[in-house]
């Protein structure tokens, strides 16, 4: 009877601490980003600048337009740093400027195919084209999506940078190849990738 108290003691105390690492972690964060101001550059990609959105994922600051009058989207959303940076980067101005993140994506276009709303060839997660340093990547599954575009990309994961995440605006996501098909992902998985060719 012992041993057992003594074990339960030693799983309460071991439960407290982590209760109380993530405490100090979930704080820590809203404090870093309660120093943050909206619209404070936070990170960039070839010159590119990324902007903070906030807290609330959906909350916009306006809308954002070329000097010319391209439209790049709502301030500082993730569909506003890809056109911003396909515009800049890519000199690429989509047909359809219209649009949330997953709509980027269009599950009828054929592997490997032109995207006609965006102007871009699209390659599907597990097909055979292995995604490139500039490619713009989607993530269809939940109620707007999200898109970000790959900074680098090695044998085993591919780096993005995005904008309006509560974390880093940079993420490592795993990459593996099984008989020629390149799967981008481990649980949230993005749809696919386009390309300007």
């Amino acid at each position: 009877m012992d041993g057992d108290h003594l074990l339960k003691k030693k799983l309460s105390v071991r439960i407290i601490i982590i209760w109380t690492i993530m405490t100090l972690l979930e704080t820590a964060l809203l404090w870093h980003c309660a120093m943050l101001r909206i619209g404070q550059e936070i990170d960039s990609f070839k010159g590119v600048p990324v902007y903070y959105n906030g807290t609330k994922y959906d909350q916009s600051h306006g809308q954002n337009y070329s000097s010319d009058g391209y439209y790049y989207g709502n301030k500082w959303q993730c569909v506003e740093y890809v056109k911003r940076y396909y515009f800049q980067v890519k000199d690429h101005r989509m047909p359809d400027v219209m649009g949330n993140a997953k709509d980027f994506y269009d599950p009828r276009t054929p592997q490997g195919k032109l995207n006609q709303r965006r102007g871009l060839v699209q390659y599907r997660n597990g097909g055979g084209v292995k995604p490139q340093v500039d490619d713009l990547v989607v993530f269809t599954d939940s109620k707007y999506g999200h898109v970000a575009i790959i900074t680098d990309v090695t044998e085993n994961s591919v780096e993005i940078i995005q904008q309006n995440v509560l974390n880093s605006p940079r993420q490592s996501i795993k990459l593996q190849v099984k008989a020629g098909h390149y799967y981008l992902g481990t649980g949230k998985q993005p749809a696919g990738w386009l390309r300007k060719e």
